[in-house]
Parts: C-alpha cells; sequence; structure tokens
C-alpha cells in the first residue's frame, strides 16, 4: 500500500475501491436467477445432487457475480482516473489512497478468483462468468476501451450485467439451453442498454475532456432522454406480453403486476433526469440510484413470480 492520504484503514480502502453499493445487485441476481429457474417449468426441480448443494452453489454463484463486479469497478476506476479527476475528484486512486499497480494487481485476481471459482458449480455457469469478465475488460482496458464509443459501450454493459447475469444465475438451477432463460435476460439487458446513461448526464464535462462519446456527450440533455425513454418502459411492457403469450411460466398475475409496477416507475425515472439532467446525489445523478433499486425490485419480482 502506498502512503495514504487518508485515515482509512487499508482495507477500508480496498473496500471502497470495489464500490459496494453495486456488488449488491450481481449477487441478487444470481439469486434470483437460480430461484426462478426452480420455479420454470419444470417446476421445482434442480439439476443438483441434493438441495444443499444446490444452495451452496447459489451462494458461491452470487459471491463470486460480486467479486466480477468489484473486478470490473477496480479496472475501470484504473482507465478512468484523469476523468475521475475531473467528475469524482473524491475516489480512491484519484486522492492517492491506492497506486495504479496495487489496483491492477487487485483486479487480476478478482477477475481469477470470480471466474475460476465457477468451475466448481458447472460450465454453463463458468462460460457466462467468462463472457462477462471479456465483456467488461473490453469496456475499460485499452486498445479496445469500448466505454469510448457512445452504443457500443451501452451493449458492453447490458449484455454481462443484465443478460449474461441473469443466464448465469439460471445455469445454477437449469441447463442454460432453455430459452425462457434468455427471455428474461433480454428483459434486463434492454433496459440497462438505455438506463446506465442514467449516470452519464453528471459527468459531461470529464467525459467530453478524455473522449468518451456517451449519449449525453453526443447528442445532448433533449435527445438523450428521448433515446432512453423506451429502454426505461419498453423491457417492462414486454413482460407483460412474454407472460401473457406463454413465453414465461411464473405467476401469470405477479408477473404482469411486476411489467406495469416498473413501466410506470420508468416512466417517472425519465421524468426526474429530463427536469434536472445535472442534480448529484453522492457521485452520480439521483436516477442512477433509481435503475438499481428498479434492477433489485425486477430481481425480486420475478424471484417471486416463479415461487407463487
Amino acid at each position: 500500500m502506498t502512503d495514504r492520504k487518508t485515515s482509512k484503514s487499508p482495507v477500508g480502502i480496498y473496500v471502497e475501491i470495489m464500490r459496494p453499493f453495486t456488488l449488491i445487485a450481481p449477487a441478487l441476481g444470481i439469486i434470483s436467477g437460480a430461484i426462478t429457474a426452480y420455479g420454470a417449468s419444470p417446476k421445482f426441480t434442480h439439476n443438483s445432487e441434493t438441495t444443499e448443494l444446490w444452495i451452496i452453489k447459489i451462494a458461491l454463484a452470487s459471491v463470486m457475480a460480486s467479486l466480477l463486479n468489484a473486478a470490473s469497478n477496480v479496472l475501470n476506476q484504473i482507465y478512468d482516473i484523469e476523468i475521475d479527476r475531473i467528475n469524482k475528484p473524491g475516489r480512491v486512486l484519484v486522492r492517492g489512497d491506492m497506486s495504479i499497480k496495487e489496483a491492477k494487481l487487485f483486479s487480476l485476481i478478482l477477475y481469477i478468483v470470480s471466474v475460476f471459482s465457477t468451475l466448481l458449480i458447472n460450465t454453463g455457469c463458468f462460460l457466462m462468468f467468462l463472457a462477462a469478465a471479456v465483456a467488461t475488460i473490453l469496456y475499460s482496458a485499452p486498445p479496445f476501451r469500448f466505454k469510448k464509443n457512445g452504443w457500443v459501450a451501452n451493449l458492453t454493459i447490458a449484455i454481462p450485467r443484465g443478460i449474461l447475469l441473469k443466464v448465469a444465475g439460471w445455469s445454477v438451477t437449469k441447463s442454460i439451453l432453455l430459452p425462457e432463460a434468455w427471455f428474461i435476460g433480454l428483459i434486463f439487458g434492454l433496459f440497462l442498454f438505455g438506463a446506465t446513461n442514467s449516470k452519464d448526464f453528471a459527468d459531461i464535462k470529464g467525459d467530453k475532456s478524455n473522449g468518451c462519446n456517451t449519449l449525453p456527450v453526443m447528442y445532448g440533455k433533449d435527445l438523450t432522454v428521448k433515446i432512453i425513454y423506451p429502454f426505461y418502459t419498453l423491457p417492462f411492457l414486454l413482460i407483460i406480453l412474454l407472460t401473457l403469450s406463454g413465453y414465461f411460466t411464473g405467476n401469470r398475475y405477479l408477473l404482469v403486476s411486476l411489467g406495469v409496477i416498473c413501466t410506470v416507475w420508468g416512466h417517472f425515472v425519465v421524468r426526474m433526469i429530463d427536469k434536472d439532467p445535472f442534480e448529484k446525489l453522492t457521485e452520480n445523478h439521483p436516477s442512477w440510484h433509481h435503475m438499481y433499486y428498479l434492477m433489485f425490485t425486477l430481481q425480486i419480482g420475478f424471484m417471486l413470480s416463479y415461487i407463487f
């Protein structure tokens, strides 16, 4: 550890750079995906030898999902350090509480542990984690650094944190070859494809100065709000459509209710962005927090809809 610039302990600094709040969603996503698969047709079956082993695998996968997200968070801060000097000067690397070398080693360890530990679960889960890890590296690190490329950046976030996360959770319980797993993942992926821009409105200055062409940088506030609106509403309407069409095998009443609630919620989140796109709560616009709360609601909603 380098000479620290704050009074925080070394452990506290390592925890801070992982960004703990963002680690809840991936863990919950795995748990939700596994339990959703348990309630999907054929109902209340899993592919483990015993129920105890199945529960252990869910716990392992959920922890590893959080560690993989932490790995990508650390990697992103390494290559975003010049942007963070402008947008988020309170972050660990900008403050000098950890060196770039230390952060790279920490990120590498987190990647290795989180991905290869899933070999203890099954091959399908490992492949989902491996693909997600590759996507997060392509997003942040040169020479690819997809973060600089607007729509490509959104896609690189939506695939691992939306689609692959849900299918990875599903794989703990049932085969990833079942179409229902991918339809559910598609809901989350479509939502994140647009909703991920909620954090970018408050970061325009730093992103623009460092060549990161986020949607707010490319299109400005008004057009970006119009562009992202469908992604805050249509994925949730798709829940209703796929449920009524028989593609989702969970409780129809609960799934339709989930779709309605999230559609209305998403509508008001976009109105919040439109009203004041530059407002901050801690590091990001309040809509960024609502994006996570919506994710939590979706995760829990799917889980409950498939076990009741």
